[in-house]
């Protein structure tokens, strides 16, 4: 019965190559919804997708208007969140001083640890639950804004356990359904999108695995993307922030679409904020590619590139917007047991003193071997990706568009000087069942991979990420 379900879903996947936007897809067609009965008549797959992304305000300088926001809010008592190292730079300094300018008054939060643990998130959430704060503002990278959100979820909800919320299968999964405070985050790094999307990731150190909670109601009131904090990134901060925008732009363009996606809801509370490719998410994550092909190497290269800066800042956002409604697949999925089985590397231009893989090199350092093995699904989407990220696709064919992709991501990560692979941060043959053991956990994402994998799979993807050049 496996085998054959097996079967039946990789000819859905088949017939859905050829061309997979919704206009020309066919599949499942005949179930039809019945709007206000409440079911879907026996329809497996889903038949509609929502878009959700925080109000985004943009400028250089925008921060000084946060303490008028809040002002304007009514709020009486805000929780600062931010990290330790952060707490002493420009954008938490531009914070405060609107703050006092306009007598907001606030308690701060600087032990957010980069690269959060369910340990770290307690003890944030912690903190919040003893204060009556009213409103939240988050100052730092995606580790910041995460916590942050978790803290203000639970503080709203201190009668619920912490796996309540925590994605299945590691967690319940229960839908979010009482009101959050407002919420306001500064991001200072060009890559997590976390200030427009509903997720909040962190490492769950039993399993040493990433796992995370997924719900629109911990989307940002306001994301106040300010270009003039990511010029106070260190280098190796910046490539390794713009490779989470790649991965989250090529990941949703690439995902399994959301009328193939199960099961259908029953209810418009349990549509999952990863939704699957659809047309809206598209047109985030091209854009979001063409930026990243123009700004991201420049960004790198020279910090003082406030053009090249700015414009990578933006294509956080643009990658956010897509892949908070689309979602991510096998990158990601892979990237969490990369994170969380780290044994000694310590990463360049990170200030910490833990062992650390961060995020967006994680996720980047599978890229080329998953894009090879998912391209026999959606070849043109694979092609156009690479095409704008630089390839001359004119002459390819449907069958190597996997190989041309992956090449193309070799080349800009050999550019930007990128360790060489998994054996290059400290893994080797034999931590891969580990890896892949991490792996299985992540369904929320890596059951969006358009083609079917299975742990043999994720094996041999592992073992290809580990050297890369």
């Amino acid at each position: 019965m496996a085998a054959r379900s097996r079967v039946v879903h990789l000819l859905k996947q088949i017939t859905s190559a050829a061309c997979r936007c919704p206009a020309h897809s066919h599949v499942n067609s005949a179930h039809t919804y019945l709007p206000g009965t409440g079911h879907t008549c026996g329809r497996k797959t889903d038949y509609a997708f929502e878009m959700a992304c925080s109000n985004i305000r943009y400028g250089e300088g925008v921060t000084r208007e946060i303490g008028m926001d809040l002002q304007n809010l009514g709020v009486r008592n805000v929780c600062l969140m931010t990290d330790s190292n952060l707490s002493r730079l420009p954008p938490v300094t531009a914070v405060l001083d609107s703050l006092a300018r306009h007598g907001v008054k606030y308690e701060c939060y600087d032990k957010v640890r980069v690269e959060p643990t369910d340990s770290s998130f307690k003890a944030a959430i912690d903190f919040a639950k003893k204060r009556d704060f009213d409103a939240y503002v988050a100052v730092g990278g995606g580790s910041v804004i995460d916590t942050c959100k978790a803290a203000n979820l639970y503080a709203c909800h201190p009668t619920a356990d912490f796996l309540d919320f925590v994605n299945a299968p590691i967690g319940k999964g229960k839908p979010v359904t009482g009101t959050l405070k407002p919420l306001i985050a500064v991001p200072t790094t060009a890559g997590t999108g976390s200030e427009t999307t509903g997720v909040a990731i962190f490492d769950f150190e039993d399993l040493k695995a990433k796992t995370g909670i997924a719900s629109r109601s911990l989307r940002p009131t306001l994301g106040m993307v300010d270009p003039l904090h990511t010029l106070h990134m260190p280098a190796r901060v910046a490539a390794n922030s713009g490779f989470d925008v790649l991965c989250h732009a090529l990941e949703s363009y690439t995902a399994l679409p959301y009328t193939m996606r199960s099961p259908c809801p029953t209810n418009p509370i349990n549509r999952p904020a990863y939704q699957g490719s659809n047309p809206v998410s598209d047109v985030w994550a091209k854009h979001a590619l063409r930026m990243v092909a123009k700004y991201l190497k420049r960004a790198v290269r020279d910090p003082d590139d406030v053009e090249a800066r700015s414009s990578m800042h933006l294509a956080s956002v643009f990658a956010g917007i897509g892949f908070g409604n689309a979602g991510v697949h096998l990158c990601h999925g892979m990237s969490y047991p990369i994170a969380g089985n780290v044994k000694t590397h310590k990463a360049k231009g990170y200030s910490v003193d833990h062992a650390l893989v961060p995020h967006g090199l994680s996720v980047v350092l599978t890229s080329p071997a998953v894009f090879a093995f998912t391209a026999s699904m959606c070849p043109e989407r694979h092609l156009e990706a690479a095409e704008i990220l630089g390839a001359d696709v004119r002459n390819v064919k449907a069958a190597d568009a996997g190989s041309v992709l992956a090449d193309t991501l070799r080349k800009i990560l050999f550019d930007l000087e990128v360790e060489d692979g998994l054996a290059a941060v400290g893994y080797s043959k034999e931590d891969i069942p580990a890896l892949v053991k991490g792996t299985i956990p992540q369904e929320r994402v890596t059951k969006l991979a358009p083609r079917y994998h299975t742990e043999e799979d994720l094996t041999e993807l592992f073992a290809a990420s580990m050297k890369l050049f």
